[in-house]
């Protein structure tokens, strides 16, 4: 079973955002990554089918599939990662998660479903209503 990460999307309010902001990278750099200080030390396991699980506002929102890591250094020598990433971003239920720094693994059994796998989502103020209200 492939091994996860989980990344806090900070500054971006909603998932409409954090797709405008990852059209806007891609645009701008000709790829698609994810810049980190650590190379992730499973990184295998999560090349096995692994995603970046975004983070917005506290919940687990949606994720992207995870395709390679490059490692470098910038020129002061310190080390980076590069995350490569799909350009897809795939909405998931959402799920409530405290703030942290830099990266977590997130093993296959704490992952939310992905959702809305045919059709348009209901809006997200509807869903958030109806979360509230407890009927979902």
């Amino acid at each position: 079973m492939p091994l996860h990460l989980l990344k806090l999307a900070v500054g971006v309010d909603d998932l409409d955002q954090l797709r405008r902001l990852r059209a806007a990278r891609l645009a701008e750099r000709g790829g698609n990554w994810v810049w980190t200080r650590n190379r992730p030390r499973r990184a295998e396991e999560v090349l096995a089918g692994g995603s970046i699980y975004w983070v917005i506002r506290g919940q687990i929102r949606v994720r992207q599939r995870v395709l390679g890591f490059r490692p470098g250094r910038d020129e002061g020598g310190r080390r980076y990662c590069l995350i490569d990433v799909d350009a897809e971003l795939v909405a998931t239920e959402p799920r409530p998660c405290r703030p942290f720094q830099g990266w977590r693994c997130l093993p296959p059994e704490a992952v939310p479903a992905d959702r809305y796998s045919g059709g348009e989502p209901p809006p997200e103020r509807m869903l958030a209503e109806l979360r509230e209200l407890g009927l979902i």
